[in-house]
């Protein structure tokens, strides 16, 4: 059995997806399994869903995989079309034979990995679901490798090419392969000697428990995506209508001078929070304040804001276009403040969350950009309560756990009717509108 040795541009391309195969089983090495990296899934479990920090690090890890995973899966591609998937041409076609080989059994060891720790928490499970659009995953990303791994037709070849090759150890290694393939079969005899999805009853298990997965995903699938229509359609009518005679039409309280004195002394990373007087959503929120939206003072887009048309960065005339208004200062340091920001901007592009589940990421409300932004930045922490039936986190209740770590009243503008204030007015002001006083 002599391999034909791969040369000019197409052995260039080669050795590029050798070297590919080898850098991702180093990276896998080096990282270890998704699940060692969770420890804390005691306590998601009880808690019931994941903090941004969390999130942000499963996204992280995830997002690397995601990347890894589509690069093998290309060589995959590329290698099977040359090798075909028989012996004959495995034997004629060594060099693409063992690279195909190689990352088959890499992308089974890394998925199997994620399926693992899906399995361990379902919170984790439907996270890795959910659209991230920033770091180029789809929705439903996890549900689709679940079932490449447990089709039967793809393990059974996968199995037969392993025992092709462990048949023809010695031979193959006295192939002539091009240069670099030494790492290669280094890193296919490890990959060889670790325990592969098994055939026969355990391959038809593993099939029936993603059919099982699939059918419970696509009903809940079903029900929430009804749920979040209807919760849109009214949540936007909400929007858009007013309580009558609360107040006389006309401009809103804060004017465009009252703005730009609100603005003298803010920074990046205050948290505004606002209020219409007579605004309808006032009668199905908790409190004074319903409101929230994060400065950032940059490039003429100056508060990133969750509204019905989604997060997006937002100019002051549109965000500070209320009655009354309130600054808040998070107790950070200039790098835990940019750490922040860049995780809230991280969000900006997505939909509104019409059902206030603060549990996904996909989407969000408005104070759920400040709490993705801060939670677990600096020693912050804010706990979700719930709230007509969700886990959600109220400007009023926002406010108050802000408060309670440390956050620092800025400016108010408009409570009861009144001008800019700062420092101590200010927080008194404030503690008025929430009392009721």
């Amino acid at each position: 059995m002599k391999g034909e040795v791969i040369g000019g541009d197409e052995g260039r391309d080669f050795d590029a997806m050798v070297r590919t195969a080898v850098a991702v089983f180093h990276a896998l090495e080096e990282e270890g399994s998704p699940l060692h990296e969770f420890q804390s899934i005691g306590q998601i479990l009880v808690r019931g869903y994941l903090t941004p920090e969390e999130d942000e690090r499963l996204r992280v890890r995830y997002s690397a995989y995601w990347v890894r995973r589509g690069a093998l899966l290309q060589v995959l591609a590329a290698m099977e079309s040359r090798a075909g998937r028989t012996g004959v041409r495995w034997q004629r076609e060594a060099p693409a034979f063992l690279l195909g080989l190689t990352v088959g059994l890499i992308l089974v060891r890394s998925t199997r990995g994620w399926i693992e720790l899906a399995e361990a928490c379902r919170p984790i499970r439907k996270a890795l679901d959910l659209s991230d659009g920033a770091r180029g995953v789809h929705r439903k990303s996890f549900a689709s490798q679940y079932r490449a791994t447990t089709r039967l037709s793809r393990l059974g070849l996968l199995r037969m090419a392993r025992d092709h090759y462990l048949s023809h150890q010695e031979a193959f290694r006295e192939e002539a392969i091009p240069a670099g393939m030494e790492d290669l079969l280094e890193v296919l005899d490890s990959e060889c000697g670790r325990p592969l999805v098994a055939l026969g009853l355990g391959a038809v298990w593993e099939r029936w428990r993603y059919r099982w997965f699939s059918f419970r995903r696509r009903h809940h699938s079903a029900w929430k995506l009804g749920e979040f229509t209807l919760f849109r359609w009214s949540g936007t009518a909400i929007a858009d209508w007013r309580q009558p005679g609360i107040r006389p039409s006309g401009p809103k309280r804060i004017s465009a001078a009252l703005r730009t004195e609100v603005l003298k002394g803010v920074r990046p990373g205050d948290v505004f929070v606002t209020r219409h007087d007579d605004a309808l959503s006032n009668l199905f929120l908790p409190g004074f304040w319903p409101h929230a939206a994060l400065y950032y003072g940059e490039e003429g887009a100056e508060f990133l804001e969750a509204k019905k048309d989604g997060v997006r960065f937002r100019k002051a005339e549109e965000t500070l276009q209320v009655d009354s208004l309130v600054v808040l200062r998070p107790p950070l340091e200039f790098e835990e403040m940019q750490v922040a920001l860049a995780r809230a901007r991280a969000h900006a592009g997505k939909s509104y969350d019409f059902v206030f589940d603060f549990r996904r990421s996909d989407r969000l409300a408005c104070t759920e950009v400040v709490y993705r932004g801060f939670d677990g930045i600096g020693g912050l922490h804010f706990e979700l309560v719930e709230t007509g039936g969700r886990l959600c986190l109220p400007a009023e209740e926002l406010i108050q756990q802000a408060l309670q770590q440390g956050f620092r009243v800025i400016v108010s503008c408009g409570i009861d009717g009144g001008g800019c204030l700062r420092g101590q007015a200010a927080e008194l002001a404030l503690h008025r509108s929430r009392c009721g006083l």
